[in-house]
């Protein structure tokens, strides 16, 4: 994360430090900077380590990148979800008979008509509800 620092801007950060802090003061500032960077890179290693060691190792297999939130995008999810092609044909297995039902344990059941999807174009589209809206 550099926070749109560039060379420049950090150069003239450099520059009005040393203005105000002056060259007196300017080593132990440098002195204390140092011990603050290096004490918050002490940190972040130790809270690493413990989550290391709460999490377990798999912690290190997780896709940090995939649960951002950025990266939800609502138009795409449902665009995703409908271009999927679920599978409503019922094939029958060896196991159960073709007349008797695959959802209920009672092989004298009816056995279910196969789900068909309905197609939809400009000219026949699906059907909206002007209330629900």
């Amino acid at each position: 994360m550099n926070w749109g620092l560039d060379m420049d801007k950090l150069l003239l950060i450099g520059l009005v430090a040393v203005l105000i802090i002056g060259p007196e003061r300017l080593p132990k500032a440098a002195e204390a900077f140092s011990k603050f960077v290096r004490r918050a890179g002490e940190y972040l290693r130790d809270t690493r380590s413990k989550m290391r060691d709460e999490l377990g190792p798999e912690i290190d297999e997780v896709d940090w990148r995939k649960l951002d939130p950025r990266q939800y995008d609502p138009r795409r999810i449902i665009r995703d979800a409908l271009i999927e092609e679920p599978d409503f044909e019922q094939k029958p297995s060896a196991a159960t008979p073709a007349t008797s039902n695959p959802f209920t344990s009672d092989p004298t059941a009816p056995a279910r008509p196969p789900m068909t999807r309905t197609a939809f174009s400009r000219a026949t589209p699906p059907p909206f509800d002007a209330e629900a809206t």
